[in-house]
Formats: C-alpha cells, sequence, structure tokens
C-alpha cells in the first residue's frame, strides 16, 4: 500500500513540476522525457539542509509540497533570510552553479519538503539542445531574477521596515502563517521585537 502511495505521490509532484515549465512556455513530450531522467523525487524531514554553504552543489530543485530557505550567515553566525520557496518554486545556488564556484547560500527545509531534485550539468546540456527549454530558462530568469531582484534591491533601500513588512504580506500572504515570525524579521532585515512591534500597530 504505502509503495502505491508513494508512486501516486511521486507521479503528482513530477505532473506539477511539468505544469509550472508550462506555465512559462510549452515543453514538448520529447523534452520532457529526457528532463525527467536525471531529475530525482525526494522527501526531506523539516530542518534538513538541502545544500551547503561553501560547496559547489550537483543540482538544484522543484518543490512540490514544502518550504524552504535560503539564507547566508555573517562572521558573528547571525543569519540573514534572502528568500523563501514554497510550491512551484525552485530553491538552489545558481550563482554557485553557473560559475562553479562555492556557493554563499545555504539551504534549509522548514518544513518536511517534497522536492524534486535536477542535476544541473545534465539540466544545462538539454537546455543547450531544446529550444523550448531556453523560452523557459529565458522567461522565468526575468521574472524571478530580473524583474523580482530590481523591485527588492529597491524595497530595501528605499521603504522603512513597516512598509518592506506590508509588501511582503502582499506578495506572499501564504507564507505568513508558515513562517516563524523570526524567520520573516530576517528576511526584512529587522529583529524580532522590531516585527512584533509593527505586527502590534497594524
Amino acid at each position: 500500500m504505502n509503495e502505491i502511495i508513494d508512486l501516486s505521490l511521486k507521479e503528482n509532484a513530477f505532473q506539477a513540476l511539468k505544469n509550472t515549465l508550462a506555465s512559462y512556455t510549452p515543453i514538448s513530450d520529447d523534452t520532457w522525457e529526457k528532463f525527467i531522467r536525471f531529475s530525482k523525487f525526494r522527501v526531506l524531514p523539516k530542518q534538513c539542509l538541502l545544500y551547503n554553504a561553501g560547496i559547489v552543489p550537483p543540482s538544484f530543485s522543484y518543490v512540490y509540497k514544502g518550504l524552504v530557505r535560503g539564507f547566508v550567515c555573517d562572521e558573528k553566525g547571525k543569519e540573514y533570510n534572502k528568500n523563501f520557496f514554497d510550491e512551484g518554486k525552485f530553491p538552489g545556488p545558481m550563482s554557485a552553479l553557473l560559475t562553479s564556484i562555492p556557493s554563499l547560500l545555504t539551504f534549509e527545509t522548514i518544513e518536511e519538503s517534497k522536492i524534486i531534485e535536477i542535476d544541473f550539468s545534465a539540466y544545462r546540456n538539454l537546455l543547450i539542445e531544446k529550444d523550448d527549454l531556453k523560452l523557459f530558462q529565458i522567461y522565468y530568469l526575468e521574472k524571478n531574477w530580473l524583474l523580482d531582484k530590481d523591485a527588492r534591491e529597491i524595497e530595501i533601500v528605499q521603504e522603512d521596515s513597516t512598509a518592506r513588512y506590508l509588501r511582503f504580506v502582499e506578495e506572499r500572504p501564504n507564507l505568513i502563517d508558515r513562517l516563524p515570525q523570526y524567520h520573516i524579521a530576517s528576511h526584512l532585515g529587522i529583529t524580532p521585537t522590531q516585527l512584533s512591534r509593527i505586527r502590534k500597530k497594524l
């Protein structure tokens, strides 16, 4: 019975990944068949390190169910949450993968997470071969790396802490009740006490 459930879970996860890819651009059956050959379904417990800082990882991932954070530590060990990856997102140290330089980021599950791990080298080879996958890469990078990154940088420079929190609530409402407050505070660049004061005022 468990094997049947696990197989169904795996199939649902891969279907969700296919749907996510197709939401950016249509993906051919041939591209998809080759894509899944180097992709592996995994179930990770809460507070599991997916990728460690200081190494060049072999893969990136897709979140089917769960929540992952990407964070950095300063010289005093203080953590800063750079981003959160919930369902439909792709956690992974992309800068490290693209440059073959050890990652500055660590990725950790906040909840039990069901992911699909994607071999980066094989993905890059398929990317060179398939135009539909090239289009996905372009559209994904435009939305999630260029447009969102620019908005985030402007937010940090120009907005006060209350405005940053309100923007987070507006853009990621599904995460408010899933994230511990100290994780949200770290992401906003404020202390948990400051966040508590903001929430009380609001």
